[in-house]
């Protein structure tokens, strides 16, 4: 069994910039508190996995705060889902080209994400339309206790779906992303996003641009694993990048 597994924002749509940030700063100011992130500030949050535990790190008495930043969190989350629904986070170049793709060879797909499920399943959605979301399996939210880059939430899909890892592609886009999924065993794409280019992806098997489209091609960035798409990644580049066939190329 083949599976080809998506980190959510950042990768599904570039979600972070103009989704994500502009939800967390209004509201901060609906609830009153003297917190605004820029951008720099909000790139070094983004280290931190988790939208609670990023408005928690604001707080000496977090453990305290409890309901206020479940408060502030679910506000968050639907600041940001409107942002989706009225089309101003895109799906990224090559998602819903690639996702068809793979559902049809056979594969199967699912989003795994440590934001609200609510926000996970607006963006991919928009990202791929109704019918192909339905069919993906979405992993989201508070469902493991440790977030990224602790590997459980890719524990928790290999799982339940019954995957064995030498058969799964996860596809990501920043550091602690690619520490969780390599340490659940599993090859990773990363797609560079607006916060996270400069961010450390040891192990990752290849690192681009976006995963391309026709008219739309990709960057290689780098190519760890000796797979260079030309253009756009596709299902046979996946498959040439698992662990069983990088042994035969060797």
């Amino acid at each position: 069994m083949r599976a080809l597994i998506f980190d959510c924002d950042g990768v599904l749509a570039d979600t972070e910039k103009d989704g994500h940030l502009p939800a967390f700063n209004e509201a901060f100011a609906e609830f009153d508190l003297p917190i605004r992130w820029d951008e720099a500030t909000y790139a070094e949050k983004l280290k931190i996995g988790g939208g609670k535990e990023r408005i928690a790190s604001e707080f000496n008495d977090g453990a305290e705060r409890t309901d206020l930043i479940r408060q502030l969190h679910a506000r968050k989350t639907q600041l940001f889902t409107e942002r989706v629904d009225a089309g101003l986070l895109p799906g990224r170049p090559g998602i819903h080209r690639l996702i068809g793709d793979v559902l049809s060879a056979g594969w199967t797909v699912a989003v795994a994400s440590t934001s609200a499920e609510r926000s996970v399943r607006a963006v991919l959605e928009h990202a791929v339309g109704t019918d192909v979301a339905g069919r993906c399996h979405v992993f989201a939210g508070d469902i493991v206790a440790k977030k990224k880059p602790a590997p459980d939430i890719y524990l928790k899909v290999l799982d339940d779906l019954g995957l064995d890892p030498v058969g799964c592609v996860v596809v990501e886009d920043s550091g602690i992303g690619v520490a969780a999924a390599r340490a659940a065993g599993l090859t990773t794409i990363v797609t560079v996003s607006a916060f996270t280019a400069d961010d450390d992806f040891t192990g990752a098997a290849l690192v681009l641009s976006h995963l391309g489209d026709p008219g739309n091609p990709l960057t290689v960035i780098s190519a760890p694993a000796g797979v260079h798409p030309d253009g756009m990644v596709t299902e046979d580049h996946l498959e040439q990048l698992l662990p069983t066939n990088q042994e035969e190329t060797r």
